[in-house]
This record gives C-alpha cells, structure tokens and sequence, in this order.
C-alpha cells in the first residue's frame, strides 16, 4: 500500500481469544501471535513511520507481528476499546440484545459501570487529533474496532453513524488528516 504523509492508519487487532466473551477492558492475548495474516499486512504497512497503540495485550502482541524490530511504540490508554462495564467478560449469548436500538440510541446505552460509545468518542478522538497534528506520518495506530469507529466519527462528523460500520480484525481503516477536516480513504481493508 502506498500511504500519504497526513494519514492515520488504523489497525484493528488480530483475532484475540475472547472465550466467546464480550471484551472491552479485558485483556486477552491473540489467538495466534505468528499468524501468517499478520506476515502478509507486514509487508504492505513497511511505509509506516510510527507506530502509536493501545495498551492492551493484544494491540502490543498485534503491534510485535506487524512491525518486528521496531521496538516497543508509545502506548495510549485513551485508545483502549469501549468500557463494557457489567457486560465485559459476559458471554455473547448473556448480553442484552442491542438490535432493536436506533444507531443514536446505541451510541448513548452506557452499559451499567460503563461507558457509552458517545463517551468513549470524546477519550479518543483527542488522542487520534494529536498524533494527526504531529504532521510526521503515515502513523500506524493498533486499537481496537471501538477506537477505529471513533476516528470515523471524527472523520464523518456523526457519531451515531459510525456504529454502522463492522470493523474486522487485522484490518486496516485509512484517514486522511488535514487541519480543514478529516477524510476516509478506505474502510477495513483486509491484512
């Protein structure tokens, strides 16, 4: 791939061993760290210039396959994925059907202890601003589908409608940053 300089390169991590459990704030590992996937977007993410993550296990695992040598990258906790509260660990099949809610109703549930994914826009939108306002990219940032979400809600001016998109793992989403605004290049490019 050939990336811009004003672009953030978001990456969701590889498959993580989630057990079946809804995973927020859990921190699991990857389901296989030396995943071939992980070799092939590699090779197509060697333009990057920095790297920026979240801290949880399995951003750090996703960051040491993608970007080997490189050392460990600064970590962010605002760049943590949504804070399920009460609902984190449980079973898929134990959390409450979210279906029937509008997109605008979902972005404001804030599950009990929890955040609601409007809140967690405004934890991470500033994080993404301020690594985009560094100006030294293209800049790799390993999050979470949350986190990805976020930046297009940043990007589209709508928070609720970011929740329409799916964000697979080990994909990459691309947007463009300028002080004017931000744009999307490409959404869940498969690694």
């Amino acid at each position: 791939m050939r990336f811009d300089a004003t672009e953030l390169i978001l990456i969701r991590h590889a498959p993580a061993d989630t057990g079946g459990r809804l995973c927020g704030r859990r921190d699991v590992p990857l389901l296989d760290p030396d995943a071939p996937a992980l070799l092939r977007l590699a090779e197509r993410l060697s333009a990057v210039r920095r790297i920026v993550a979240s801290p949880a296990l399995r951003c750090r695992q996703t960051v040491a396959g993608l970007f080997p040598g490189r050392g460990a990258p600064p970590l962010d906790p605002r760049l943590w994925e949504q804070d399920f509260g009460a609902e984190d660990g449980r079973p898929h099949a134990d959390v409450p059907d979210l279906g029937p809610l509008t997109t605008a109703e979902l972005a404001t549930r804030r599950p009990p202890g929890g955040e609601s994914f409007a809140n967690m826009v405004a934890r991470v939108v500033p994080a993404l601003e301020e690594v985009a306002a560094q100006g030294d990219g293209p800049v790799a940032i390993v999050a979470h589908a949350g986190t990805v979400r976020a930046g297009l809600a940043r990007a589209m001016g709508a928070v609720p409608q970011a929740l329409a998109f799916e964000i697979a793992p080990l994909s990459v989403t691309r947007l463009r940053c300028h002080p004017a605004g931000w744009s999307v290049v490409s959404v869940n490019l498969a690694g």
